[in-house]
């Protein structure tokens, strides 16, 4: 019932296997990475709680022992100081250049423990098992990692890409409901910026999906995958078609920033209104139909998501302080920004020629709307 999607990348291509069981069966689809029976795995609290002892007993089946360190869990987690603490607990532990360093958990982990990897003796493979719907379907692969920085969001990493990712189903069942849906907002991106079939196909399913279809979970999965593999094939670094990847992100990071990377705004939630602001944006410059953002925003309320600035609790800065925050995307070239906007669902596109006066028209009626 499993699905592998390669990610072609040369010498360093590896399989994204995606369905039910994955865990139980860690063992045998690690092992052939394996120099010696031996791996480090990095968690967190919450995760390592309920996932842990499953992954010791999926590896222990094949004879493969495991030492394991666990982690504070949320995004400031994702820090100088743990970034330390996790590369030294691996020089500690004697892990070699040959061997291999799993990350168990959602994008927190997974981004942490793989930069840590990427600059440990100068790069040692790693594994995703990742264990969040927004992880398996977007932070897992692609090899971005890193941690943040007070001046902004993901500014300190490095690109280094995983051996293997086993996005295991069964996990997505242990997630609380916000969790899901944070993680869905990313699902439904993909939707949007480049294959309108599959928003269609999300508009009749994702309701069976939330509610725990297994089929509907493993073909969304595999489907987000498969695009984004598809993306980072043509663009692994990022200097063209992978920026597709961050539509409604330069919105997202502003608001996270905004709200201090907490939970009062989910990564996946932010990048759900982000995307709702990006059609808005497209709208407005007459770059899509006008009834385009109005059926995103439909499609986001049916899922029960966060999808204008009123479903943020508390405080938001002013509209120019948001552009401001927007200022320190990674986005920003030669000091312009870069947009991610559409001709339409799953006609996404990037650009720099977006007016400011614009940008902040659609934050100060957003912010009214509150």
């Amino acid at each position: 019932m499993s699905n592998i999607i390669h990610v072609p990348l040369g010498s360093r291509a590896y399989e994204v296997h995606v369905g039910p069981g994955l865990l139980a069966r860690s063992g045998e689809l690690v092992a052939p990475l394996l120099r010696r029976p031996r791996v480090a795995v990095v968690t967190d609290e919450a995760v390592g709680a309920l996932h842990l002892d499953a992954l010791r007993a999926g590896l222990a089946a094949a004879d493969i022992e495991m030492t394991a360190l666990t982690l504070p869990p949320g995004e400031a987690t994702k820090c100088w100081a743990q970034l330390e603490r996790v590369t030294e607990w691996l020089l500690a532990a004697q892990i070699e250049r040959n061997d291999v360093v799993i990350a168990l958990g959602g994008g927190v982990i997974g981004d942490l423990v793989g930069f840590s990897a990427a600059i440990l003796r100068r790069g040692v493979r790693f594994v995703q098992i990742p264990t969040s719907l927004l992880a398996q379907v977007d932070s897992s692969v692609g090899g971005k990692t890193g941690i943040n920085s007070a001046k902004g969001k993901n500014l300190i990493g490095a690109f280094h890409q995983p051996s293997l990712v086993l996005a295991d189903i069964d996990l997505l069942a242990t997630l609380k409901s916000r969790d899901f849906l944070a993680g869905y907002g990313e699902v439904v991106k993909y939707g949007m910026l480049g294959d309108a079939a599959f928003f269609d196909w999300l508009e009749g399913h994702a309701p069976d999906m939330a509610a725990g279809d297994t089929g509907a979970r493993i073909h969304a999965v595999s489907r987000s995958v498969q695009m984004k593999a598809d993306i980072v094939a043509r663009d692994e670094t990022e200097q063209g078609d992978r920026a597709l990847l961050n539509l409604g992100h330069t919105f997202c990071h502003a608001l996270e920033a905004a709200t201090g990377y907490s939970d009062r705004l989910l990564h996946g939630e932010g990048v759900a209104i982000g995307c709702a602001l990006a059609f808005e944006l497209s709208a407005r410059l007459g770059l899509c139909p006008q009834e385009t953002p109005s059926r995103v925003r439909a499609h986001l309320r049916d899922m029960k998501m966060k999808v204008d600035l009123s479903d943020i609790k508390g405080d938001l800065p002013d509209a120019p302080s948001l552009l401001a925050l927007m200022a320190q995307d990674k986005k920003v070239k030669d000091g312009r920004l870069h947009f991610i906007l559409a001709r339409d669902i799953g006609e996404a596109f990037v650009t720099s020629d977006v007016p400011p006066e614009a940008v902040l028209s659609v934050l100060e009626d957003a912010l009214a709307a509150r």
